[in-house]
């Protein structure tokens, strides 16, 4: 591959943007509004910068890498890309009307990727002209630190897009990790639940919220406590997925913590409103 599209200049699709460009790939992204994509692009060189100042990359690196992003509001920039990685709102109805839409500028041999976390890929692939050529790539946030990415099969997905796509990870210094199609995938089917639990033990008077994230990782060795990182996944997007998986489960032991939906009402939703379980300065700081 040598040109791909990202759809939604986001945390997410810029950082898959900032990925692909930094391993020599043309990048197309794409987003609504231009105020947006240029937010994006000066983000995507903020983080650069930040890695050319810890020698993880070079100068020329970063410069070839910036160079290689293009922006745009149409999907017909995608016309020449082998891939295109939908990184939109999580909300069905949205994935749906952005395939629909990519399958009719999409060449014939390009790839449809989703970076859903929760979503079912067969019911993703089945809005698109093509389900065969439709896959899940999912990305972990920060995408250039993280090194996994899940791949997903729908029940549709063809055997050569699967072998593509592995290729394209290895390519761009990602893990690939196969798993299957269902709720919550692999880790968030492990990580949301945890994440609710700690939510319950504060609820519950175990402990506060500083203390349930240092007990785990004094004693469980985490790089950073279930709640903190909450936080920095939006507390609206954990309620968001507990409840697909109480849904999809029909399983009580999936119920989102009280808790949870209280801090949700409340506009308390992590980092990106300055107030969660933790309580955040300039700069997204503690």
């Amino acid at each position: 591959m040598d040109k791909i599209g990202v759809v939604g200049c986001g945390t997410m699709g810029s950082g898959i943007a900032h990925v692909f460009a930094l391993a020599a790939i043309d990048v197309v992204l794409v987003d609504v509004q231009e105020e947006l994509l240029q937010n994006a692009l000066a983000g995507i060189q903020k983080n650069m910068q930040r890695q050319l100042s810890k020698e993880k990359i070079t100068a020329e690196q970063m410069q070839g890498a910036v160079a290689r992003i293009q922006s745009g509001t149409s999907y017909q920039a995608f016309s020449e890309c082998q891939l295109v990685v939908e990184a939109a709102s999580e909300r069905k109805d949205i994935k749906q009307k952005i395939f629909q839409q990519l399958s009719e500028v999409a060449s014939d041999d390009c790839i449809l990727a989703s970076n859903t976390s929760t979503i079912s890929l067969t019911e993703i692939a089945s809005f698109a002209q093509h389900p065969s050529r439709v896959i899940g790539m999912h990305f972990m946030n920060p995408v250039p630190m993280m090194q996994l990415v899940e791949v997903i099969k729908a029940l549709q997905t063809s055997v050569e897009t699967t072998a593509r796509v592995l290729a394209v990870c290895d390519r761009i210094g990602k893990v690939p990790m196969e798993v299957h199609d269902m709720p919550g995938f692999g880790v968030n089917r492990i990580l949301i639940p945890m994440i609710n639990e700690a939510i319950f033990a504060v609820s519950e008077g175990v402990a506060d919220a500083e203390t349930i994230d240092q007990v785990m990782k004094l004693g469980a060795g985490q790089p950073m406590g279930p709640l903190a990182l909450a936080d920095l996944i939006g507390l609206d997007v954990v309620l968001y997925i507990m409840d697909v998986l109480h849904q999809d489960f029909a399983d009580s032991k999936y119920r989102a913590a009280p808790l949870l939906r209280k801090m949700v009402a409340a506009g308390r939703l992590g980092k990106k409103t300055g107030h969660g379980f933790h309580q955040y300065g300039a700069g997204g700081k503690p």
